[in-house]
């Protein structure tokens, strides 16, 4: 499948392509970068809101809490999750994710696992263009939880 069709594949709401979208967005392909300059330019009109604290503090069930008031509001809602690094697979521990299963089978809901590769701060370098496609791609809230 070329960019032109991931991303036709990707608005139709398609949840395997907007995965391997944002995989080209974080792994800096050339997909990846053609993808994201495609979706800057259709974005612009969604909210991105943050959840950041210690571990423990409650910010999975925050969200949780919040996904139904924001989906009045929003057609379809992105969470992407940022997780430590796995010192096995560099990947997301996807510990966040498993928290918000409850909401796995909404059609409304995306969510996004994101390791933050080593990076400081608790987003990882590529969270920006991560959320810049997610709007691009029509969701109208962005959570980004830390």
């Amino acid at each position: 499948m070329d960019t032109t069709q991931l991303l036709e594949a990707a608005r139709s709401g398609d949840t395997r392509a907007i995965g391997r979208t944002l995989t080209n967005i974080e792994n800096r392909t050339v997909d990846g970068r053609t993808a994201l300059a495609d979706l800057f330019r259709s974005g612009g009109c969604g909210w991105t809101t943050g959840i950041t604290g210690t571990p423990g503090a409650g910010k999975s069930t925050l969200t949780s809490a919040l996904l139904p008031h924001v989906l009045a509001d929003a057609d379809k809602v992105a969470i992407v999750a940022v997780d430590p690094s796995s010192p096995f697979s560099g990947g997301a521990i996807l510990g966040d994710r498993v928290r918000m299963a409850e909401h796995a089978g909404d059609d409304r809901v995306f969510i996004r696992s994101v390791a933050n590769r080593g990076s400081l701060g608790g987003i990882s370098d590529t969270t920006p263009a991560i959320v810049a496609a997610l709007d691009g791609l029509g969701f109208g809230e962005v959570i980004i939880e830390t």
